[in-house]
């Protein structure tokens, strides 16, 4: 988060190119409930903009086209590397150390998206042990049936040891573009879309062990989320509050230069190690004994170490947050984007609370005291007014975090794709993104509750 408005490294990320679509919406999709332009209620007839497929189960694994990979059943399926497809060299660009590695692929069929897409952000869980990581590409087919180059939406491992996790930027074919973790067109107002793309995931491994990285979730949200400065006002349907612990993030400035320096640069990983901890998901004090015993909340230092995309410069790579989450026993974490309050209603009615990312100036959102140019919080319940109860990491202690915010404000600065900054300039907003982290075996309530918004 910055707390002025400066411009972000992410620049164009999160619909900033993205979503220049001049009217077209696409085809109802499997995620987020469009509003009614006359009543503010929920419009089921409407045309939804996002498009979430992930594969998850054995099934799943056993489908596409695997290259010495080969898929695992029990309590939670995933890939593992089974012989390896062959041996290459690696130089990490952030250590300059090149290293051998075994590999072996695996491609996922063609989806096709029920919404032609002008954005599509990967999601991935997996559990990386030591001497071991993962690479995720994505590769995809225009609207005009010419096809994008393989792209790399991410090079990661849980630890920092054998390599750096990292985007990788400067990927485009002047027709799309990678902006740290967004696949973006370059300009939708030519109407050209993603119409439908592969996945292909490369695990690695240190050679002549026995060592394998095992994913467990892999998937992507592409989305065509119209243009707008404003979104329909949504009438209250809950009033609750989830019991999710308070982090701040300002507790942390001056922290770890090495890490983006704490402050208003931990936004991302502090609201995530807030909804970790909900879910019961906690740290040892034989991970935590790196940190400086008198910093305060080692775990968001923890966090922001281990969510920290060392090309970004930063821990505001999304779905590194999410594959973060996803390393604690039990959790899985996704990135998508929700349609109105009402799909975030849904979920806190089954228990589960959610990232938002949203932008704003110090004026649009009372009590905030500061405005952004990208932030994240947790929304954690609803007043009986319907306004909505957030825990903010920008708050000065643990104690100040929970905040209530005005419904309407709330809702325009988190769903809008284009704003004003301070200056007067026309700029992006983020279009209803957030993170969502829930359990591996959901219960039929919250199954429901996420397949309700489009995720499962």
């Amino acid at each position: 988060m910055s707390s002025a408005e400066q411009p972000s490294r992410r620049i164009v990320l999160a619909a900033a190119v993205a979503t220049a679509v001049t009217g077209a919406a696409g085809p109802a999709a499997a995620a987020g409930t469009a509003v009614g332009p006359d009543t503010g209620r929920p419009d089921r007839a409407a045309a939804r903009h996002v498009d979430n497929r992930a594969w998850t189960s054995y099934t799943d694994w056993r489908g596409g086209t695997a290259a010495g990979t080969r898929p695992v059943a029990g309590a939670r399926p995933g890939l593992v590397i089974g012989a390896p497809a062959g041996v290459t060299d690696h130089t990490d660009p952030h250590t300059g150390k090149t290293a051998r590695w075994e590999y072996a692929t695996w491609t996922s069929p063609v989806h096709r998206l029920s919404v032609p897409a002008t954005e599509a952000i990967a999601s991935w869980n997996a559990h990386t042990p030591a001497g071991s990581w993962i690479q995720i590409e994505l590769k995809g087919t225009y609207s005009d049936g010419t096809a994008t180059p393989w792209y790399v939406m991410g090079r990661w491992a849980a630890g920092d040891q054998d390599i750096r996790r990292t985007s990788v930027d400067d990927q485009s074919d002047d027709r799309s573009s990678v902006w740290t973790d967004t696949f973006a067109i370059d300009d939708p107002a030519t109407g050209l879309r993603l119409a439908s793309y592969r996945l292909r995931l490369t695990l690695y491994r240190k050679p002549g062990t026995k060592v394998t990285p095992k994913v467990w979730r892999a998937g992507v949200m592409g989305s065509d989320v119209p243009d707008r400065f404003t979104v329909p006002a949504s009438e209250p349907g809950l009033a609750r509050e989830l019991k999710v612990p308070r982090y701040s993030q300002e507790l942390h400035v001056g922290q770890y230069p090495e890490y983006d320096n704490g402050g208003e640069a931990w936004c991302s990983p502090t609201s995530s190690q807030m909804i970790i901890e909900y879910w019961g998901g906690r740290l040892t004090p034989e991970q935590l004994a790196w940190v400086n015993p008198e910093f305060a909340d080692p775990q968001v230092c923890h966090a922001a170490r281990f969510t920290y995309d060392h090309q970004y410069e930063g821990c505001g790579n999304w779905p590194f947050n999410a594959a973060y989450a996803a390393t604690f026993d039990g959790l899985q974490g996704v990135v998508t984007r929700l349609g109105s309050l009402a799909d975030l209603e849904t979920l806190i009615a089954a228990g589960i609370p959610a990232i938002t990312s949203q932008s704003f100036l110090a004026e649009e959102l009372t009590g905030a005291g500061y405005g952004t140019s990208g932030h994240l919080m947790t929304v954690v319940g609803f007043t009986a007014d319907g306004d909505v109860i957030a825990n903010d990491p920008n708050s000065p202690t643990n104690e100040a975090v929970r905040r209530v915010y005005k419904r309407r404000e709330w809702e325009n600065i988190w769903l809008r794709t284009k704003r004003y900054n301070a200056s007067g300039k026309v700029v992006s907003g983020t279009g209803g993104v957030c993170y969502l982290y829930f359990p591996a075996r959901p219960t039929p309530r919250q199954r429901a509750a996420l397949a309700a918004v489009g995720v499962r």
